[in-house]
Formats: C-alpha cells, sequence, structure tokens
C-alpha cells in the first residue's frame, strides 16, 4: 500500500543517502526534471550506485525516467531496470503508445539482465491535456501500468492556466484520472503541493485529493509526508465503523435478514465493500507510523 511519494533528485548524493528516513511509502529517484542536461549521464550512475549500495529496503522504489522521445530514455531505462524498481515512471505520456514503447524497452532491459518479464511495472506521468483526455486508454495500454500520476506543473502550462494553490484549474484533471484508474482497476495519485512552506495549504490540499478518491499523494518536501501518510491511513474511528458494519452484517445473515441498520442507517452492499477496505488498509499498513 503506498500512500505517499516522496520525490528525491537523481544528482544529489547527500539527498539520495537519506532518501528512506522520511517515513514516505515510496521515493521517487528523478533523473528527468531535477536534472540538467549536462548531469544526465551523472545521475544515472549515481541513483544506480545509490540504490545497489543503500538498497532503500524500507521503502517502495520508483524510478522517474527522461521522455521516451529523448536520447537519454533508453540508456535510463537500461540502466535502472537491473535494480528491479517496483516502478519505472514514463513522463510526458500523453497517450497508449508511449506506454507500449515504454513497455518493450523495459522488457528487454528484463531480459538482458534476466529478470523474469513483468518484473517491472509502469507508473505513467499524465502532464498534458491529450495525456488526461487519454487517461483510460492509457491505464489499460499494457499489463505493466500499475498505476497513473497526476503531474499539474507542465499540465497548466499546456491548459494555459495559471497554476494555483486552490487548484481549482486542475479540478476536470483530477476528477478524470481519478476516474480513468478506477475504472481500469489501477492506482491513482495526486500531484505535489509545492508550497513547501504552508501548513495549512498541504492539509487542505490532501484532504481534497483523498475525497476525490486518489490512492495517495505525491511529494517534493519531506516536511509533507507526514500529512500524506495520517489522511490517507484510516482512522481508529473509521476502524471500529467497519468492525461494527461487518459485524452486523453476520448478525444478520444468522437471523435470515436481507437488511438491517446500524446507527440509524441501512447497511447495503457500498457500505460493505468499503468497510472491507477499510480494515484491508489497516491489515496492510499495521505497524507504520500514520
Amino acid at each position: 500500500m503506498i500512500r505517499s511519494m516522496l520525490f528525491i533528485p537523481g544528482n544529489s548524493p547527500a539527498m539520495l543517502q537519506n532518501a528512506d528516513i522520511h517515513r514516505a511509502d515510496a521515493i521517487i529517484l528523478d533523473l528527468e526534471d531535477a536534472v540538467s542536461p549536462d548531469q544526465k549521464d551523472a545521475a544515472r550512475i549515481l541513483v544506480r550506485n545509490a540504490v545497489r549500495t543503500l538498497g532503500f529496503s524500507g521503502c517502495r522504489l520508483i524510478i522517474r525516467v527522461n521522455p521516451i522521445d529523448t536520447p537519454y530514455c533508453a540508456l535510463d531505462v537500461s540502466s535502472v531496470v537491473p535494480l528491479k524498481p517496483d516502478m519505472i515512471m514514463p513522463t510526458k505520456v500523453s497517450g497508449p503508445q508511449t506506454v507500449k514503447d515504454m513497455s518493450h524497452l523495459v522488457a528487454q532491459a528484463e531480459a538482458a539482465c534476466g529478470l523474469a518479464e513483468g518484473t517491472v511495472g509502469l507508473i505513467p506521468l499524465l502532464e498534458t491535456c491529450e495525456g488526461i483526455e487519454n487517461a483510460y486508454a492509457i491505464a489499460k495500454a499494457d499489463p505493466r501500468v500499475r498505476a497513473l500520476f497526476l503531474g499539474a506543473e507542465d499540465l497548466t502550462s499546456d491548459m494555459r492556466a495559471k497554476r494555483t494553490k486552490a487548484g481549482g484549474e486542475i479540478g476536470y484533471s483530477r476528477g478524470r484520472i481519478v476516474m480513468a484508474a478506477r475504472a481500469a482497476g489501477v492506482e491513482v495519485y495526486d500531484t505535489p503541493f509545492t508550497d513547501v512552506n504552508d501548513e495549512e495549504g498541504i492539509l487542505q490540499d490532501v484532504a481534497l485529493a483523498k475525497s476525490l478518491g486518489f490512492t495517495g499523494k505525491a511529494a517534493i518536501s519531506p516536511r509533507h509526508v507526514e500529512a500524506i501518510n495520517r489522511a490517507f491511513s484510516p482512522t481508529p474511528e473509521e476502524i471500529a465503523y467497519a468492525q461494527e458494519v461487518l459485524e452486523i452484517i453476520e448478525e444478520a445473515r444468522r437471523m435470515g435478514k436481507g437488511a438491517i441498520a446500524l446507527r440509524g442507517k441501512m447497511i447495503d452492499k457500498p457500505i460493505v465493500d468499503r468497510a472491507k477496505y477499510v480494515l484491508e488498509m489497516a491489515r496492510m499498513l499495521g505497524g507504520k507510523p500514520e
């Protein structure tokens, strides 16, 4: 279960060394936006050596690679696939063909280093208007796709809109990508909140993301990880209610009742399904900090 993802620049030895101490469920080692063209090769080597040396065993590993139409992408993929990251994040994904082409590159790299095909998943980064409109096709393009990721900074530039803290300009995009991911049966992650000093803002933004149905949220600052983890973890009250729901449903079955109420509300299948999901989350997150 991934609630929080923390971006780590691939060209920063100090940040790579401490990447897994911030309690993020996953780290995204970035070979793209955080790295200038003249540092691409050095960052690729640094990330490879950091993963081999440090392991990052306490969290899931995602590596963001350069766009597939650049000379860096194939080198990125062949270098990082042997590290067995959980997922690779292809960037500027605007349609399903990009996903298919990326999957082919990953498959070649898996074969070259002796990994079983399908070992490394994909989490496409949707950051163009075309990508948002093609979200469902992208999610269904290849079995490697494990999740979709919303990139609001480049997206709003493509929209010719101003990026704001309130996020009204990306409201449609948020809803569209969540709907597409859920229809396709994959997870979906919200864009980072970029003001690292606005403590109230991150709380509001993460609450909005959860209310819209996102699985979790990315961060560019370690200071935001705790708020994300807390928001996307079941509360004790939610867990207790979910347990009550399943207990009363079991009681109804024993009594031969087709319907039953809890706290004045009829318990139907969607409520039971939600209760099961809450308890499964609690089980998966057992022992992790909220």
